[in-house]
């Protein structure tokens, strides 16, 4: 019996419901390894009593993973992209209790407003700092790799 031969379009809509299948999977598998990883953290945090949030921890300890080559990137990017991309999401159940306090942002709007402010001019001077730290590394390392390379192939 001859196999049925199928169609370019038909091909190419099962490949594609695939790799969409596919995507979706390893989205869901990263984004739950990126959770595991926070209730580990947040685990440690209460057994040892630490005065810092589980999720700073796991950060801390994903960075180190990453860095020091125990988590490769490509493991965690499409899980964090797609948690990064609905990250207005978490913040509505703010937004509806802005509302029930009226009165507050009457009275002490600009109070607040100051330090909404104050906040995130704090935290994107804490993340230059951060960004431009990490690039003096990268460059280092980089230059590093060049005199090692340069070295050993006189040698």
């Amino acid at each position: 019996m001859a196999s049925p031969v199928l169609a370019p379009s038909a091909v190419q809509a099962r490949t594609g419901r695939a790799s969409r299948l596919g995507r979706v999977a390893r989205i869901a598998l990263q984004s739950g390894a990126i959770a595991g990883l926070w209730l580990a953290a947040d685990f440690v945090v209460r057994l040892v009593h630490l005065p810092v949030p589980g999720g700073v921890v796991g950060l801390l300890v994903l960075l180190a993973l990453l860095f020091c080559g125990g988590v490769a990137p490509r493991w965690i990017k499409a899980g964090a992209d797609w948690l990064l991309s609905d990250m207005l999401l978490f913040f509505i159940p703010a937004a509806v209790a802005a509302v029930q306090y009226g009165g507050l942002f009457r009275e002490d709007g600009w109070r607040l407003a100051l330090v909404v402010v104050a906040g995130t001019l704090m935290v994107m001077v804490a993340v230059a700092f951060a960004v431009e730290q990490a690039a003096r590394l990268e460059r280092r390392l980089a230059l590093r790799r060049a005199l090692i390379a340069r070295q050993a192939a006189r040698v």
